[in-house]
This record gives structure tokens, C-alpha cells and sequence, in this order.
């Protein structure tokens, strides 16, 4: 073949053209081409390292913020539906007495038994003390106004309009009135006089009742608390044993503050009871002295009245010098 001619190879050879410029080899269909594809599948399968990280913070951070609200609704108190506007709602109809029911009953349970038995002894005293306090109100036995008008009559001799003005319902008019009666019947003064003896005892005991239970409670209640006291201590340092040489210095003082509670609280019911206690024993002392001076005014009432005559000129004289 000439150099000029053209040679064209056979088969899958390229042609060649003399003299012409080399270019880049062309491939046919034939050509297998399953690198390229790979490359760029890989390229656009393999995320930015960073994207992946932001991702994957982001997903976490919700995965958070869902465990806190879950927690936070688990903490919402019972009964109530996890809104806010609910809660308090609820608050305000209730006036904010569940915090203060639940403080009481953690308050009672920390003290154990013996704050239990000092509960019940101010509930029985504070029964007592108003007991006491309606019988005074009803029968006003400290009230003689009624006597000294009664007596003030008796003594100037108009008897019956004495015993007019008397209460009987009242412990001091009823005696009075009792006396005045038995001397105008010229009773026999010892008979009189013992009649009048066991009415006032009668009186007094029912004045007197129920005293000794708020003195009891008075009593006990302090020595109550000491006991409480003494048994928490002991369990405190049964704790501090049983921890060895790993011990909590939070557990000896919660041990500590939880038995003087029971002193504390037994305190609380001591004081005011004996000072109720004290004042209504002095009521029934009052009350005593005046049954005593009003029935004895009765029997020495003639007496005063008759001193009281003859006193008089002398009296008079002595103003009379004075002039």
C-alpha cells in the first residue's frame, strides 16, 4: 500500500490517518463502562462529615427535650391533666391545702407515735377547754349582781322580795336562795348548814369536772416528748452502728432534728393546756369564795345590820367633832 493511501485496520483497531494530528481514543458502545457510574454513585452516596454531625446533635437534642417532658409530666402532682392552667385552677379552688395536708402528715409520720399520741391529747384538751368554756358562758357563776341586790334586801328585812331577786340556775344564787329559805322555815342551823355543805360540793365537783384530764394531759405531754426524743436518738446512732466507718454525717443530724421534734411537740401541747388548766382551777377557787361570803352574809345578815345601827350615832358624833 501507498503511504498517501489510507489504511483502515480490521476489527475494534482505530484508524489512522497519516499526517493527521493523534487524538484521545473514542470508545465504542462495546466499551465497558462500570467504573464511572461507581465513582459518582459513591460520590453522592458519602455525606459531609459535618452535616452528619449537626444532624445527628439535632436529633439527639429532641430525643432530650422528649425524655424532660415526659419526666416533668411524671413529676405533675395526681389528678392533674399536665397543663399548667389546670394546675392552677385546681390550686386556687383548693386554696392551696394539699401542700399543706401533705407537710402535716410527712410532719406526723417523721415524729412516729409519740407525735400521733401528742395529737390526740390536744384534740381531747382543746374538747375540754371548750366544754369548760360553754359551761361557764351558760351558767355565769361568777356573775352576783343578782346576790348583792338580794342580800342588800335580806339584810334590810324585806325577805321575800330578797328571794325575788335571786337566779337560781346559778351555783352562788342558788345557795343564797337555799339559805335564805331555810332560815325564814327556822331549820335547824347544823341541818341548814350541811344541807348547804353538800349542794356546794355538788356544784364545785360539777365546775371542777374534767379538770383532771387536761392536768393529766398537762402533766404528760413533756415527758411524752422526752421519750420520743430518747427513742430517736437511739435509733439515730443504731444507724450510725450499722453504717461502720462509712458513716453520713446527714443521717446522725436528720436522726437528731427528727426526735427533738417529739419534745417540741410535746411542748407545744404542755404549755397551753396547763395555762388553760390553771386559769380554770382559779374560775372554781372564785367561785368557791363566793358561795362561802354570800351563804355566811345570809346567817350574819341580822348582825351587820344591827352593828350597823348602832354604829351609826357614833358615826355621827365623830363627824360632828370633826365639823
Amino acid at each position: 500500500m501507498n503511504q498517501g493511501s489510507e489504511t483502515v485496520a480490521t476489527g475494534d483497531q482505530p484508524t489512522v490517518t497519516p499526517g493527521a494530528t493523534e487524538q484521545a481514543p473514542v470508545l465504542n458502545s462495546t466499551t465497558p463502562v462500570t467504573d464511572a457510574p461507581v465513582a459518582v454513585t459513591d460520590a453522592a452516596t458519602t455525606p459531609d462529615t459535618a452535616a452528619a454531625d449537626h444532624l445527628a446533635t439535632a436529633a439527639n437534642g429532641i430525643g432530650d427535650g422528649t425524655q424532660t417532658l415526659t419526666d416533668g409530666a411524671q413529676m405533675l402532682p395526681s389528678g392533674v391533666d399536665g397543663t399548667l392552667g389546670d394546675s392552677l385552677q385546681e390550686g386556687v379552688a383548693a386554696g392551696w391545702h394539699a401542700p399543706l395536708a401533705d407537710k402535716l402528715v410527712e410532719f406526723m409520720v417523721m415524729g412516729g407515735p409519740v407525735v400521733w399520741i401528742l395529737s390526740a391529747f390536744s384534740v381531747v384538751a382543746l374538747s375540754i377547754v371548750l366544754l369548760k368554756l360553754w359551761q361557764l358562758v351558760r351558767l355565769r357563776p361568777e356573775a352576783t349582781r343578782d346576790v348583792e341586790r338580794g342580800l342588800e334586801l335580806w339584810r334590810q328585812g324585806e325577805k321575800s322580795a330578797a328571794l325575788s331577786q335571786l337566779d337560781a340556775r346559778r351555783p352562788v344564787s342558788e345557795l343564797v336562795a337555799l339559805a335564805m329559805r331555810g332560815v325564814n322555815s327556822n331549820r335547824e342551823v347544823e341541818l341548814l348548814r350541811e344541807e348547804l355543805t353538800r349542794l356546794a360540793t355538788l356544784r364545785l365537783s360539777q365546775l371542777r369536772a374534767w379538770l383532771r384530764p387536761l392536768e393529766v394531759i398537762a402533766t404528760l405531754s413533756p415527758l411524752l416528748g422526752l421519750l420520743g426524743t430518747v427513742l430517736g436518738m437511739i435509733a439515730a446512732f443504731q444507724q450510725m452502728e450499722a453504717a461502720g466507718s462509712q458513716v453520713d454525717p446527714s443521717v446522725l443530724s436528720g436522726g437528731i432534728w427528727q426526735a427533738l421534734l417529739t419534745t417540741a411537740v410535746g411542748l407545744v401541747v404542755a404549755i397551753p393546756t396547763m395555762t388553760l388548766h390553771n386559769w380554770l382551777e382559779r374560775k372554781v377557787e372564785r367561785i368557791t369564795m363566793l358561795m362561802n361570803d354570800s351563804v355566811t352574809r345570809v346567817f350574819t345578815g341580822g348582825l351587820a345590820a344591827a352593828a350597823s345601827v348602832e354604829a351609826q350615832p357614833a358615826e355621827t358624833r365623830m363627824f360632828e367633832h370633826a365639823a
